[in-house]
This record gives structure tokens, sequence and C-alpha cells, in this order.
């Protein structure tokens, strides 16, 4: 029932989203059946998030602050689309775990390293969460530039990059400086699909 539920309520949302975001997406064969990976990408707008998991077959799981589930139809979509309540505090292991189980279960989960929207651009120092989560669950990321404003009725449109492993050691993996190393170049690869044009 909850996945005749959810295949209604994502083809009338993304009716919406094609009307008012004309959304076009490039590379998903980059994103392999079957398999757990982690899903990256720049955070232009609220609904960016919506944009990647409307515009993809397989689902796509998303963590979200436990602030937002006051609201009943935030509720409603998160039993539908696999929204994970976490508190905010960068000290609950909470986040880890949830993540951790989705990936070895060979399902999807999106990220926004930036952390906040248009981190990048207010000069937001990326975080190093999405390279470490990948590194423990050995699955890979798979890069995504989102390019558009979400000006209304104006193209939003994906490109998503071939995915990135990680073959880092056990040591490196809580080395602060690789994982920051690693965690820029990853930035950078969302930085060039973001400005190529397709």
């Amino acid at each position: 029932m909850k996945e005749i539920l959810r295949h209604i309520v994502k083809f009338v949302l993304n009716l919406l989203i094609v009307i008012v975001y004309r959304p076009k997406t490039v590379g998903l064969e980059n994103i392999e059946k079957g398999k757990g990976a982690l899903l990256c990408a720049n955070h232009v707008h609220a609904f960016d998030s919506a944009v990647i998991i409307l515009n993809n077959k397989r689902k796509i799981n998303v963590l979200a602050k436990e602030s937002l589930f006051k609201n009943w139809f935030v509720k409603f979509l998160a039993y539908i689309f696999g929204v994970y309540p976490v508190k905010k505090d960068s000290k609950s292991m909470e986040s880890m775990k949830i993540s951790l189980k989705l990936l070895k279960n060979n399902e999807l989960l999106l990220i926004f390293p930036e952390g906040t929207r248009n981190g990048m651009a207010k000069g937001v120092k990326p975080k190093e969460g999405a390279v470490k989560l990948a590194i423990k669950a050995n699955v890979p990321i798979i890069p995504i530039g989102v390019q558009g404003n979400f000006e209304y009725f104006k193209k939003i449109k994906l490109n998503i990059g071939k995915p990135i492993y990680y073959n880092v050691s056990k040591e490196d993996s809580n080395n602060k400086e690789v994982l920051e190393k690693l965690t820029q170049e990853l930035m950078d690869e969302i930085v060039r699909l973001r400005d190529e044009e397709i």
C-alpha cells in the first residue's frame, strides 16, 4: 500500500515540478540499480532535494532536522519518501547510524556537503561527513551539479557525474587532512558538473 501511495504522490508532485521548473536530467545511468550510494549535490534551494528525488526511479532517502516534522504534511511526505528525522546536535551519532544502515542495505542517500543553502557562495567550509560516511559504508559518492536558481518557469538541470570510489586505509579514514582534501576534490567535481553546459 505504501509503495502504491508513493508512486501516486510522486506522479502528482513530479507533474507540478515539470510545470514549474521544467527539469532536465543528464547522467541517470551513473546511478546503478540495486547498489548503495551517497548522492552529493550543491544546495541551491529548498526544493532541490525534491527535484533530485522526483527525477529518479529509485527511492532516494534523505535526513532532515527533527523540528521540520512538527508539520503534518512533512510527516506524510517523510512516511512515503524515506525522510528520516535527526537531531541537529553534532554530537549525536543517530544520523550516522541511520545512514550506515541505509547504505549497507544497498539504498540511496542524498546529502548536501555544503551543510546549508549556497554554502560555497557564503564561504562556508564543506562538511567532511559525506566522504567519511562513504568510506565507512564502502559505497561510492555520486556527485550531482544542480544548475539553475529555481525561478518559476525557468529550467532546472541535474548533471549527474560518475561514481567516485574511495580506496582509503582505516588510518587515513580518520585523518582530518585526508578527509578535507577528499571533500574539496568532491566539491570541485560538483562545481564542475554545476558549471558544465548540458
